[in-house]
């Protein structure tokens, strides 16, 4: 099965084309650039170098949250668009999942964690053994000092941090624990091949693009400063 994945959930942003778990070319951006600079680009360029089309493309796979809500809303139209003339199935992977993907062959607890800013990170926690992901706790948006007392049951097993919020993690946790780490660079964010390998791996199902939607955990700051704003106003 050949299949697009792309991840534009934050600040980095990836392309990949796999033929199942097999990763057939890549492209990754952490530039700073805006996704609607770069996704679109990125995903002609791994076509081009696999020398296919998306008509060759068996299905599609984005991740759909959580993360930035332009980039995901970005991600979720760009995979729409591509997939729609040719009716090609998509499926939406969360983000903090493809993210323990990257970590599978560690035999470890990966704890997931992106900025969600405020002190905040959007946290899960999974247990990675050969070549597996199981999923521990839930997708939440939780203060980054919560994280010890969520960890406690793992604290004699090596843990190691990941996502683009691993660094927020980390300071969080790395004196509550002796076998605390963080994830190489090379495998620290997210990445569209992750999002591609859980798909596969998990028997995700595929369905018509116009079924996809984000996964938000919480409301946008917008919504915040609107709800607050009323409720000043009662």
């Amino acid at each position: 099965m050949k299949i697009l994945a792309l991840d534009s959930s934050a600040k980095t942003a990836s392309a990949a084309i796999t033929d199942g778990e097999q990763l057939i070319s890549e492209a990754f951006v952490n530039a700073g650039l805006t996704h609607s600079e770069t996704l679109l680009p990125m995903v002609e360029s791994v076509l081009g170098l696999a020398r296919l089309t998306m008509a060759d493309i068996d299905g599609c796979v984005i991740t759909d949250g959580p993360g930035s809500f332009t980039g995901i809303r970005i991600g979720i139209a760009a995979v729409k668009g591509l997939a729609m003339p040719n009716e090609t199935k998509c499926c939406g992977v969360s983000t903090l999942k493809a993210t323990a993907y990257n970590l599978r062959y560690d035999n470890c607890i990966a704890c997931c964690a992106m900025d969600a800013r405020c002190s905040q990170v959007y946290s899960a926690i999974f247990r990675c053994f050969d070549g597996k992901v199981e999923r521990l706790t839930e997708d939440d948006a939780i203060p980054a000092s919560k994280l010890p007392e969520i960890l406690e049951k793992y604290a004699n097993e090596r843990i190691i941090c990941v996502g683009d919020g691993a660094h927020i993690a980390y300071q969080a946790v790395k004196d509550s624990f002796k076998s605390v780490s963080l994830a190489q660079d090379s495998r620290r964010f997210q990445r569209a091949y992750g999002a591609a390998c859980a798909a596969v791996c998990e028997n995700m199902d595929f369905l018509p693009p116009a079924q996809l939607l984000p996964v938000y955990l919480r409301p946008s700051q917008a919504e915040r400063e609107l709800s607050l704003k009323k409720a000043h106003e009662k």
